[in-house]
């Protein structure tokens, strides 16, 4: 499938402790993304970054001093999604792929309201983590643990409200990949939400094709779906450049499989790639993979 595919850049570290996530954008740029895609046959528009602010140092510091501080860089993130939110609505208005390359997970509210704000749309969450924490229950505070949780409406009522007010998306209507790295209270949030996980466990026992085809299966009645990969999904040894790394992770290949059968279905209508962190890369090899990926997800085939 042809496509027109708009790619927005998105430098934000704010959510997180750890530097260097901002510089993944223009590290998958490097790679070659732009005209590796338009080998594919797609049309492809750079539109640039989202504007982010300085983040300062002096006042990082003092602030993660507070492991317990509820509200980190709320304000900033909150203004950043509403920019991403504006860009990638207009995107869509066009008929147009939006391709979101991150950055810390929390662009996810912003991405994710932009996409759903005319369709009903299925979430495909590919993730070490759960990211379905709230300010009660973090505890660390890093609001890139937050995003699915502000997306299905619970949490701060600022990223709540990102684009328009309220909940973004149904639990039902999401399906999350790879996890195994989970608090406890994600766990008992996310069996009480009743949204479908695919832990590594069930990657492990069925396989990463029969994972893939229930996830689309649980989707099927949506025309729509946003693939959301955050690359600390994937086992370290393929991916050591993500601030959050687990060991025991999706393989290179189950990966690429994934992305496929995804890409097969036709449904995937738009997509996030976040928390590459080039200063612990090896060799740029994360940045590398995460372009792979993306092709794999936007068609690319080996025959």
């Amino acid at each position: 499938m042809i496509r027109n595919i708009s790619i927005i850049g998105v430098p934000m570290d704010f959510g997180q402790q750890l530097r260097g996530v901002d510089m993944g954008p223009a590290a998958v740029r490097y790679t070659g993304l732009i005209p590796r895609l338009r080998s594919l046959g797609h049309k492809v528009v750079d539109t640039g970054d989202i504007p982010i602010p300085i983040r300062d140092c002096d006042i990082t510091a003092a602030k993660f001093n507070k492991s317990n501080d509820k509200n980190k860089y709320l304000n900033e993130i909150t203004q950043i999604c509403e920019s991403i939110y504006t860009a990638g609505k207009a995107i869509v208005q066009k008929g147009d792929f939006p391709l979101f390359i991150g950055g810390d997970h929390s662009i996810s509210v912003g991405t994710i309201a932009a996409v759903t704000d005319n369709d009903v749309t299925g979430l495909i969450w590919i993730d070490a983590h759960g990211d379905f924490n709230t300010p009660q229950t973090s505890l660390s505070g890093n609001i890139h643990g937050m995003p699915l949780a502000a997306i299905i409406g619970e949490g701060h009522p600022s990223l709540v409200n990102v684009g328009r007010l309220g909940a973004k998306i149904h639990p039902d209507n999401v399906v999350m990949i790879g996890q195994r790295d989970l608090d406890i209270s994600e766990k008992q949030r996310l069996k009480k939400a009743g949204i479908t996980v695919f832990t590594m466990r069930d990657i492990d026992e069925q396989g990463i094709s029969s994972v893939a085809n229930k996830a689309l299966m649980k989707l099927v009645h949506l025309k729509r779906i946003h693939l959301t990969v955050d690359m600390d999904a994937l086992d370290p040894v393929e991916a050591p450049g993500v601030g959050t790394p687990v060991p025991g992770g999706i393989s290179y290949r189950e990966a690429h499989l994934l992305m496929e059968i995804l890409s097969d279905s036709g449904k995937i209508s738009s997509m996030d790639m976040v928390e590459i962190n080039p200063i612990l890369d090896v060799a740029n090899q994360t940045a590398e993979l995460a372009v792979e990926l993306i092709l794999s997800a936007l068609g690319k085939s080996i025959l």
